[in-house]
């Protein structure tokens, strides 16, 4: 596996813009709580971390991953001062073919709202084949997706900014 043993969630703060002067919208799926709540947690603090302030962060709670789209396309329509969304979603493979259906029809949502749509959603989405690798990758060895999630909201809220000029 290429990410064995690595903590993907490492950034250099000099290379990431300052976030105090974005709003971030952030969608969390209540399903699967032990693994997305820490991945909230990665983004909401990442964002701070790099200048970001907490009263410009929104947070609404879906059901599951499969609502994300819906909870994101509401989001993107009551809040047009936000820079960016974060998407924030766990799917684990079961004996079904449930799986494959959640992991696509939120993958292709979400990249839709980016082409339909001016504010970018973020995928914060682990599709995992156990729960031991979602949890690797919620906080534990292999770092914590929301973070990486959050450092790509930043980016793409400066890109946004830029383009408008």
């Amino acid at each position: 596996m290429a990410t064995e043993n690595n903590n993907l969630s490492v950034y250099d703060k000099a290379t990431i813009p300052n976030a105090k002067d974005f709003r971030f919208g952030i969608v969390v799926s209540e399903w699967n709580p032990k693994i997305t709540e820490g991945m909230f947690q990665g983004a909401f603090d990442a964002i701070l971390d790099c200048g970001g302030i907490k009263e410009n962060i929104v947070r609404w709670n879906v059901p599951g991953s499969f609502e994300l789209v819906y909870g994101c396309k509401k989001m993107q329509e009551s809040y047009d001062m936000l820079d960016a969304i974060i998407a924030i979603g766990s799917v684990i493979q079961g004996e079904t073919k449930h799986f494959d259906f959640v992991c696509e029809a939120t993958s292709q949502g979400i990249k839709d709202l980016n082409v339909q749509n001016d504010i970018p959603v973020i995928f914060c989405v682990l599709t995992d084949n156990n729960l031991q690798q979602a949890i690797d990758r919620s906080g534990g060895k292999h770092g914590n997706k929301g973070t990486e999630a959050a450092i790509a909201a930043v980016k793409m809220a400066q890109l946004r900014k830029e383009a408008k000029f």
